[in-house]
């Protein structure tokens, strides 16, 4: 009996930069079924990647709380074990991070207003 071997390919993770922003942008209004982005869009902090597709990309985020968090959000074409790992990947990156995005929820609140001015045209 053959057995085949099939090699998956490692997602490749990445800041998220401010070329990337239209395609995360895309991602979110995709998986959200909305036409323009809004607050839960937050502000994106790392990216994975399949090759040079963008299928996920983690968002800083205020919640319920009133304190900073993050979301994954996914092109529902990654596996859960993919989406752990990615999960892992971000929620180490947001604790060790110490900028003001971060750590101040007042001056992330700032950003993601300017990122959803930015990101959505009049």
């Amino acid at each position: 009996m053959e057995t085949i071997i099939q090699h998956q390919k490692q997602f490749q993770y990445a800041e998220a930069y401010i070329s990337d922003m239209w395609v995360l942008k895309n991602i979110f209004l995709e998986t959200q079924n909305l036409k323009t982005i809004d607050q839960n869009f937050g502000l994106p902090f790392l990216v994975a990647k399949n090759g040079r597709e963008a299928v996920a990309f983690a968002s800083l985020i205020i919640n319920e709380k009133d304190e900073i968090s993050f979301k994954i959000y996914d092109k529902n074409r990654i596996t859960e074990a993919e989406k752990r790992n990615f999960f892992s990947r971000a929620e180490r990156y947001f604790k060790n991070s110490n900028t003001s995005n971060f750590k101040d929820p007042e001056q992330l609140k700032s950003s993601i207003s300017s990122m959803i001015s930015w990101l959505n045209p009049e």
